[in-house]
């Protein structure tokens, strides 16, 4: 291990508190985003903090833009000991209302973009014996009701990451999956849903959490240390997965309550 990590997604949230935390450990961060000022704002943030770095843009549902800047990170680093495949974006909405479109945005962005990152880095990761840590969501274990390509494409990610985990042992990589549940972001900022009402109710359960990014970040990083596969940063995410292994019906039975109070809150708001 040289302390080198990528992350996409780092201009702001998740990704950025990623970075933050990991210079607080001296390390040097490859840092991606669509976001320039954003990306621009976490590397001044990653220096105060003791860490050092450089920027690239890159959009992950672009493959090319992923494997140019697999090549920055060699050239710059000398090649990449973690990689975290955290950008993604936010969508809501029931199943009869979402848009083929909408599915292809999701999948294209929070699957695709993971699959992309893993293959474009896979080289480097296989001659530093590194380790990858895909970002994937309590929706890919839980299936709430109104975001099914959510949760499809987060489902996705932790599918993969088992079969990394399973494939990669022999050539001594590590794999690393986080289920975060809601927690205090601007994951918002890229929301796509067919009605407001649905953009103020993930809002609400955005801003009542808890935990922040900082909070996440942290936790990740102990138990990333301890070498643990399946990262649950939320103790009700921990709970409610405990509960869900033990008696599946009784949290569909739940989801199916929480869907049906949706939909009456959406008749009284329509917007």
């Amino acid at each position: 291990m040289q302390n080198r990590m990528m992350i996409t997604g780092a201009g702001s949230g998740l990704g950025r508190e990623i970075a933050l935390r990991w210079a607080r450990e001296g390390w040097r961060l490859a840092l991606s985003d669509v976001s320039e000022p954003g990306l621009q704002e976490t590397l001044r943030l990653v220096r105060d903090a003791g860490g050092d770095g450089f920027v690239q843009r890159c959009d992950v549902r672009d493959y090319s833009q992923l494997t140019a800047f697999a090549q920055a990170c060699e050239e710059k680093l000398g090649g990449i000991d973690i990689i975290v495949n955290n950008a993604g974006v936010a969508s809501g909405g029931f199943f009869s209302e979402l848009s083929l479109e909408d599915w292809d945005w999701q999948i294209a962005i929070n699957l695709m973009g993971v699959v992309k990152g893993c293959k474009a880095f896979l080289p480097l990761l296989e001659k530093s014996h590194g380790k990858i840590i895909n970002i994937a969501s309590m929706a890919a274990l839980m299936q709430g009701p109104a975001m099914s390509n959510y949760n499809v494409a987060k489902a996705g990610v932790v599918a993969l990451s088992e079969s990394l985990l399973i494939e990669l042992a022999q050539q001594e990589v590590g794999v690393h999956v986080v289920c975060p549940s809601f927690f205090q972001t601007n994951l918002l900022d890229s929301f796509r849903g067919p009605t407001p009402a649905m953009k103020a109710q993930v809002g609400k359960l955005l801003e009542s959490s808890p935990i922040s990014a900082a909070d996440i970040a942290d936790y990740i990083y102990e138990q990333v240390a301890q070498g643990q596969f399946m990262i649950l940063p939320h103790e009700q995410g921990r709970m409610a997965w405990a509960i869900k292994q033990k008696n599946p019906q009784l949290l569909y039975d739940e989801m199916t309550v929480m869907a049906d109070k949706m939909r009456a809150k959406a008749r009284q708001n329509p917007s």
